[in-house]
């Protein structure tokens, strides 16, 4: 770990987008995002469906390949393509809305896997540091648990668990409760407060309002593949500038409404 950790830079901030452009085909989805977060900041992108969070979390993460700009995570140019993609994504968890568990694996085994393939990690440390974490998140009596045998809350505190197990310095959340019943929701936001709580640097797109409202440090609104507002979450939720932030809070924050912010996203 001694190696991987020197290659990358603690004294730049964590993510640093510049210029960031996407298209598919001709779709532009991504028009020109800059953006940076400090270290342990928590910054919560909202917005419409199809307004590109997805797709600048994919970018982040180098899942999707920038058409234009430059995404730093780290200190490290991971839109170049010669950067070593894979030894950055040792230090940054992600969490999508679905749970992408193996399912013939024990909640225990999930969390295992990577540390042991990896991390190199040996058997006996992963597993203490996979039951620390499951303990962290609250499953500690689900360890031998598959995933068919678990909550869709209960997968998704998993899946977080696997994360936290490779120790992360960016935790990256792509709507993580968009997939749960309702009363599941509250059992992964408690982990994720926990988490910003501790100094995690986070970057979340989420539609849970109160959650960006009470948790985030920044909340940046994003609409047709554009940065339209950002500040402190308070002044961005409280008291919306732009009036295409005023339009999406009335209809989302509406309880008449409430179901819409369930939609997944399709970019």
């Amino acid at each position: 770990m001694s190696e991987q950790n020197s290659a990358l830079d603690s004294s730049v901030p964590p993510v640093q987008i510049t210029g960031l452009h996407k298209y598919f085909g001709e779709n532009h989805v991504l028009r020109g995002i800059d953006m940076t977060i400090t270290q342990g900041e928590v910054v919560c992108v909202i917005g419409p469906s199809g307004s590109g969070k997805s797709t600048l979390l994919r970018c982040v993460n180098g899942l999707e390949q920038a058409t234009q700009g430059s995404v730093k995570l780290l200190g490290v140019e991971v839109t170049d393509p010669d950067a070593d993609i894979n030894l950055v994504r040792t230090h940054v968890g992600m969490v999508f809305q679905s749970f992408n568990l193996f399912p013939n694996m024990t909640a225990l085994g999930n969390c295992m896997l990577a540390q042991t393939k990896v991390l190199k990690r040996s058997k006996a440390e992963a597993e203490k540091i996979a039951r620390e974490n499951l303990e962290r998140v609250g499953l500690a009596d689900r360890i031998d648990y598959r995933p068919a045998q678990l909550s869709g809350g209960q997968q998704q505190r998993v899946a977080m668990a696997r994360a936290l197990s490779m120790d992360p310095r960016i935790m990256l959340f792509d709507e993580p409760t968009a997939a749960l019943d309702p009363e599941l929701v509250g059992d992964v936001l408690t982990v994720m407060r926990d988490l910003a709580e501790g100094g995690m640097t986070m970057m979340v797109v989420t539609h849970e309002m109160a959650f960006a409202r009470d948790v985030s440090d920044r909340t940046i609104f994003m609409d047709d593949g554009v940065i339209v507002e950002q500040g402190t979450s308070e002044a961005v939720i409280g008291n919306p500038v732009e009036m295409r932030t005023q339009t999406f809070l009335k209809r989302v924050l509406d309880p008449t409404h409430v179901a819409e912010l369930g939609e997944t996203e399709p970019d």
